[in-house]
């Protein structure tokens, strides 16, 4: 019987982030989905199901920070742990925390990330997750 790979629905508009997210996190045993924006990245977070999702703040079409706020608004979503990656980390955390109604994201970092910490944080996540 194989082994479950975790899978990880990363959304980012910056194509090269998406390659560099996406390759760490396959190289390391995780499936990988990409989205391009946060319409895409709620669809795909709805029809595939994510254990976890790597989310960019500023995207065109629809940011991140809505995405953000209507993962946590659909019963369907609401439990996936959210890393948010952005080139604004500060002003975001401040974003969210005067929205006391929205949890705060799993996790922070900044662009780029390092390898190893992003690494740290999605094993921890992830087995967080499928602890029974």
């Amino acid at each position: 019987m194989a082994e479950y790979k975790a899978k990880i629905l990363v959304v980012d508009d910056e194509e090269d982030i998406t390659t560099f997210v996406g390759t760490l996190l396959e190289d390391n045993g995780y499936s990988v989905i990409k989205a391009a924006d946060g319409k895409q990245g709620m669809a795909k977070a709805k029809s595939d199901s994510p254990d976890l999702i790597i989310l960019d703040i500023c995207m065109p079409e629809e940011t991140g920070v809505r995405m953000f706020r209507n993962l946590q608004e659909d019963a369907q979503t609401a439990m996936i742990p959210v890393i948010v990656l952005t080139g604004i980390t500060h002003e975001f955390k401040r974003f969210i925390e005067n929205r006391r109604h929205l949890r705060p994201p799993a996790g922070y970092f900044d662009k780029p990330p390092d390898r190893e910490q992003l690494l740290a944080k999605v094993s921890d996540l992830v087995a967080a997750k499928h602890v029974v």
